[in-house]
């Protein structure tokens, strides 16, 4: 299959098992059966063995989460065509491929950037024939490459995307999304926040200024307005912003009691560091509503005493957090970042939901995630909702650790995992309630 210079040469080589049964050449037609049934409609009915595309950055200011979010999706290929880790306790997986075929993949940069996301997410689907995409970091490339998905009718399982807006008002049928918003970061952070810092605070945002940092930003000022707090002001700042010194010199020290520092990645590890390096942490408290490992690695001691939310980490103890870590960590010698469990559990739901149906057929394989009740990824009972494909999830509160007591991939400590019945909103309310998913076919 030829590759465009964008375009990693990544795919799997396949090792197929001698004498298995169901698989078919790469001249038949996977699921034929269903093939018959089922219309032609994006890339289905597949030729040959089924291709996953990985929309990653691998490049920007979140490409740390990139690199993590890459090795999670070879590591998920890899169980699902020779069994290990989830899939040999997933009832619907099988550890021989998906229906009998081994899957192959290809990744792609996103640049942190939507354009250049958009153009590579384009290729997988015309070139490779991608029968489904994953990735993100970035909202906004996660929002353009589901809109994509909708027109060409190829489902998309986002990774990591925090906007409100992806499950919200760029909702689509063809894309799913296992992490929480930034409107259940804020409510899950209010509780531990007013109870460490009181009811009576005057606080100050910079955000990104992108869909992701907007919504952050407002979700804020919402929930912490509605607990009494204050909003002094609220600033943005670019998008790859490497020096924040103009903006966190703006911010009034006298007044402010707490500061919100709605960046991430490596914008992230920048401004927090640099807002300590400048002394803001002696005269106000500092919060970063969404961090992960490669940004707390980063951002070092600067993350102490911050408070934020992660979308999972390997401080989680049950069954299924403990088997990923270890499968993770036997394959890379290194902890898994929560990008990493989303891109691992994203790919695997999929494949599950496409045993489950038994079929390829998008339609068919979307309704089986559709209010699909699983208990099965470390974060307890959850639902992906039907009304818009937001799954009701418990939210993890950290807060970081001092630099002394910092271990590999352990930064900050874990003060509360919030559960799902503490968040949220019903399906006409919140983002959800300016949602249209839009047509099956």
């Amino acid at each position: 299959m030829a590759r465009g210079e964008n375009i990693d040469v990544s795919r799997r080589d396949v090792v197929k098992m001698a004498g298995a049964s169901g698989l078919v050449g790469l001249s038949g037609v996977a699921g034929s059966a269903s093939a018959q049934e089922n219309p032609p409609i994006g890339n289905f009915p597949i030729q040959g063995n089924p291709t996953f595309g990985f929309t990653v950055p691998q490049s920007g200011p979140y490409s740390s989460e990139g690199q993590d979010e890459l090795r999670a999706y070879r590591l998920a290929v890899e169980h699902l065509n020779n069994g290990g880790g989830w899939v040999d306790n997933w009832s619907d997986l099988t550890g021989n491929g998906v229906l009998g075929n081994q899957v192959e993949f290809v990744s792609g940069d996103t640049a942190t950037d939507a354009d250049t996301a958009r153009q590579t997410a384009r290729r997988m689907i015309q070139r490779d024939r991608a029968i489904m995409l994953s990735g993100g970091s970035s909202s906004a490339v996660a929002i353009a490459i589901q809109e994509l998905c909708q027109r060409e009718k190829v489902q998309y399982m986002c990774c990591l995307t925090h906007s409100n807006d992806t499950t919200g008002k760029s909702c689509v049928r063809y894309s799913f999304r296992e992490m929480f918003n930034a409107y259940m970061s804020a409510q899950a952070l209010v509780p531990p926040v007013t109870q460490e810092y009181g009811n009576d605070n005057n606080f100050y945002q910079l955000y990104a200024d992108y869909t992701w940092g907007q919504t952050v930003q407002s979700s804020m000022s919402r929930f912490f307005g509605e607990a009494g707090w204050s909003e002094l002001n609220s600033v943005a700042t670019p998008l790859g912003t490497k020096d924040f010194s103009s903006y966190l010199s703006q911010v009034p020290r006298d007044r402010t009691d707490v500061l919100f520092l709605n960046h991430y990645g490596l914008d992230g590890a920048n401004s927090l560091s640099q807002a300590r390096d400048m002394g803001l942490d002696q005269d106000m408290e500092i919060i970063v509503p969404l961090y992960n490992r490669p940004m707390a690695q980063a951002a070092g001691g600067a993350i102490e005493g911050v408070f934020g939310t992660v979308a999972w980490d390997s401080q989680i103890d049950n069954p299924p957090s403990n088997q990923f870590t270890s499968a993770f960590n036997e394959k890379y010698s290194r902890v898994p970042s929560g990008p990493a469990q989303l891109a691992y559990a994203q790919t695997l739901q999929y494949a599950a939901a496409v045993e489950r149906a038994g079929t390829f057929y998008p339609p068919e394989v979307i309704r089986q995630l559709e209010g699909y009740n699983y208990n099965n990824i470390g974060m307890g009972e959850e639902t992906m909702r039907a009304c818009d494909h937001q799954a009701q999830r418990a939210v993890p509160v950290v807060k970081g650790l001092p630099e002394g007591e910092q271990q590999q991939g352990q930064f900050f400590e874990i003060v509360n995992v919030t559960p799902r019945s503490k968040l949220g909103y019903a399906c006409d309310e919140g983002p959800a309630g300016e949602c249209e998913l839009g047509p099956y076919e």
